[in-house]
């Protein structure tokens, strides 16, 4: 028997995928979650072999959700997202359910999975994390796992993030977090008006910078109105008087 969660805000989206599982007894539902929180929990309880994920959610987005677990469960999305997302999927083998969906559509999801799941969760769950960043739903805000508790920071808190082996420091007024993206991910998915990457290693908030100072040859560093000072390579220098128009 292969362990199944729902994780929707909608009850009625939650009561049509129990209809159709009905078709499927190889298939048991665990749990229904009704936000993101509630799925993160009901996940690392039941350890489930396929998740049901809806993506626009109150609190935090499906796509957040996935971000926080270190091994992922297979997933259907289940959503109403722009066709941007849907693309995304599409790019990968992970299906989704484009609401309203009928039961045959149901059933072609549930087989493809049966066919994958195997080799399914990990590698697929993160290039469809990957490709979705780039939305700009994805833009405003970063979700961190804070100990026990999930913590939701927004952009524009951030000073500056640093790599840190396998993950990333995202520092703010409260300390840093650390997030296991790399930093090309960041580079990537964060406006790049405001975010620039002043060196390999470090990704700075331009509207942070009070001053940026010579320091050894042809390196500077960036003076931060916090007072923390960020390191700025040659070529991360030419990034950054193109964005702020020195």
């Amino acid at each position: 028997m292969n362990k199944v969660i729902i994780i929707d805000d909608e009850p009625l989206a939650r009561s049509i995928v129990v209809e159709y599982l009905q078709n499927h007894p190889d298939l048991e539902v665990v749990q229904q979650c009704g936000d993101g929180f509630e799925g993160l929990k009901a996940i690392q309880q039941h350890q489930p072999d396929l998740i049901f994920l809806d993506i626009q959610m109150p609190k935090i987005t499906g796509f957040e959700m996935l971000e926080l677990i270190e091994q992922p469960p297979g997933v259907i999305f289940t959503t109403a997202f722009d066709e941007y997302a849907i693309k995304a999927f599409e790019s990968h083998a992970v299906d989704y359910l484009l609401k309203p969906f009928n039961q045959e559509r149901f059933d072609k999801a549930i087989a493809k999975w049966n066919e994958q799941k195997t080799n399914l969760p990990e590698k697929m769950t993160q290039s469809v994390l990957e490709s979705a960043s780039s939305s700009p739903a994805q833009r405003h805000r970063i979700v961190v796992r804070n100990g026990s508790k999930i913590k939701i920071i927004s952009v524009t808190d951030v000073f500056y993030l640093e790599a840190a082996d396998d993950y990333v420091k995202i520092h703010t007024q409260e300390g840093y977090f650390l997030k296991n993206k790399t930093m090309t991910h960041f580079e990537q998915s964060l406006d790049e008006q405001l975010f620039v990457r002043s060196h390999r290693s470090y990704i700075v908030n331009v509207q942070q910078i009070t001053r940026i100072d010579p320091y050894e040859k042809d390196s500077h560093v960036a003076i931060l109105r916090s007072g923390a000072k960020v390191p700025v390579s040659r070529s991360g220098y030419g990034r950054l008087k193109e964005v702020l128009g020195l």
